[in-house]
């Protein structure tokens, strides 16, 4: 027998566990189905950002940071610990419990917000008048009604044409967080977040690290001085990186994997490693939703398509997150996951890509919003630009970190805040007050007028204000 609902939510992570609890909240009477299994085979809630990507990378960057900070700079403090270890499979298994507890904190919001939860593979049965026939497979099937489905499946990694993950010698971003023991040699094919953060890691704990990108130049969505700077940052620390490569075959061996790959110089090399790491982008996941059955609209890399608003072509059925347009990150996915519940309910919510903070949690940690200084030249805009160096921050050299900046571009006649960049200690907590400031259509001037805690770290972006209008304090 069908159960009926006001509103299915296909997928229960960040996009769809918020867009189901928000409608909860709303009043509506809801389902979310979501298929990921724990080690047990339990429902784990929280999708690929739980499970195998944001939460667990963020749990083993800290132990392999805490590891460093051990290793390196504790003597700086006068801390004395003898000769320093690391137990891989102890970080492994505390990184799985943090996993954990989400998990467990999701499956308790839906308790609380009494939003019906369903451990399964959801896909389009049917239309009906008025509605949707949702098929649940798995342990329990079940068939579900609604009005209104809110699709959220998310992404998986793209692998290499002809080289799939066996997630034991070439991984995905899932294996990288698995291994039970530091490889000696890790290569690493794409210099972006996923790259980076899991490079990181590995060479903090031993591993020599190759990071190989096709693009010549180092992270081309950031802002070139703030890239220029981070890069300079992860040569120091010995994380090496080579650009405008042209990978070519790609083998499994006994001892690990060969990458013949040409140089931008046009040399021809392989490179030996014992693991392989593949980060060359992710792919919407709408593999087993059987849109055909319903002839929900795909594009050709087999995204929904959505308007403005996250409608798709059928009424009724809307889709957030990874597997439509637009950036895929965890935010951004609950953004438009709280905003498609409210629109349902007749609200009118909205969603701005402008002002969609960017984050990566290397050490420095680099973090911006809004447009760089390239794309503010390349559309003419006049501007003026601030910065200020960690270096002349008091807390910074209190915490020993003084790596990096802050850099603020603002509008030439009204000072209106256009981007805000950062590389540095903690930005990405930093990066918050500029989301606010832009949301809110703030000045320069209205930031450096704002009192800031001393010492902080965050008077780096007053600071940086006032290099706007060339009157920094304390540089």
């Amino acid at each position: 027998m069908s159960q009926t609902f006001d509103i299915v939510v296909i997928g229960a992570g960040p996009g769809g566990y918020i867009a189901a609890i928000r409608a909860a909240q709303l009043g509506f009477k809801v389902a979310c189905i979501d298929e990921w299994k724990n080690a047990a085979g339990g429902p784990a809630p929280g999708g690929t950002c739980t499970n195998v990507g944001c939460i667990p990378s963020k749990a083993l960057l800290q132990s392999s940071e805490y590891f460093e900070h051990a290793r390196l700079h504790f003597a700086e403090h006068g801390i004395s610990t003898g000769a320093v270890r690391i137990d891989v499979p102890q970080m492994i298994a505390r990184k799985d419990a943090v996993v954990r507890q989400n998990n467990d904190g999701i499956l308790y919001l839906f308790k609380k917000n009494k939003v019906t939860f369903f451990h399964g593979r959801g896909s389009f049965a049917r239309a009906l008048e008025g509605g949707y026939e949702i098929a649940v497979s798995g342990a329990q099937p079940a068939t579900l009604q609604a009005r209104h489905v809110i699709v959220a499946t998310g992404s998986r990694a793209r692998a290499l044409p002809g080289v799939p993950f066996d997630e034991e010698r070439i991984l995905s971003n899932d294996g990288a967080l698995r291994l039970q023991a530091v490889p000696k040699r890790l290569a690493i094919i794409g210099a972006g977040v996923i790259g980076l953060e899991m490079g990181s890691v590995w060479r903090r704990l031993g591993a020599e690290v190759t990071i190989l990108e096709g693009l010549p130049t180092f992270l081309a969505a950031a802002d070139e001085q703030i890239a220029k700077e981070a890069k300079k940052a992860f040569d120091k620390q010995g994380l090496k990186i080579e650009l405008g490569v042209k990978v070519g075959e790609v083998k499994a061996t006994r001892k690990g994997v060969a990458i013949a790959y040409t140089q931008a110089n046009g040399a021809e090399v392989t490179l030996e490693a014992d693991r392989l790491i593949v980060s060359i982008g992710r792919v919407p996941n709408t593999e087993g939703l059987n849109a055909e059955a319903v002839g929900l609209k795909l594009d050709e890399r087999g995204a929904i398509v959505v308007d403005e608003q996250c409608r798709t072509n059928l009424p009724g059925v809307w889709a957030v997150g990874d597997v439509v347009r637009g950036p895929m990150l965890a935010h951004k996915a609950e953004e438009e996951g709280v905003a498609v519940a409210e629109r349902i309910a007749g609200q009118h919510p909205h969603v701005d890509f402008n002002t969609i903070p960017w984050v990566i949690y290397t050490s420095p940690e680099i973090a911006w919003v809004g447009q760089t200084e390239q794309q503010l030249k390349a559309a003419g805009r006049a501007y003026k630009a601030g910065t200020f160096p960690f270096m002349a921050n008091g807390r910074a050299r209190a915490l020993g970190d003084t790596t990096g900046l802050v850099k603020i571009l603002a509008d030439a006649v009204t000072d209106e805040i256009l981007g805000v960049h950062m590389v540095g200690p903690m930005v990405s907590e930093l990066i918050a007050e500029a989301v606010v400031a832009m949301e809110f259509k703030a000045s320069a001037e209205d930031i450096a007028r704002i009192c800031h805690a001393h010492p902080s770290l965050s008077e780096a972006t007053k600071e940086a204000a006032l290099a706007v209008d060339k009157r920094t304090l304390n540089f």
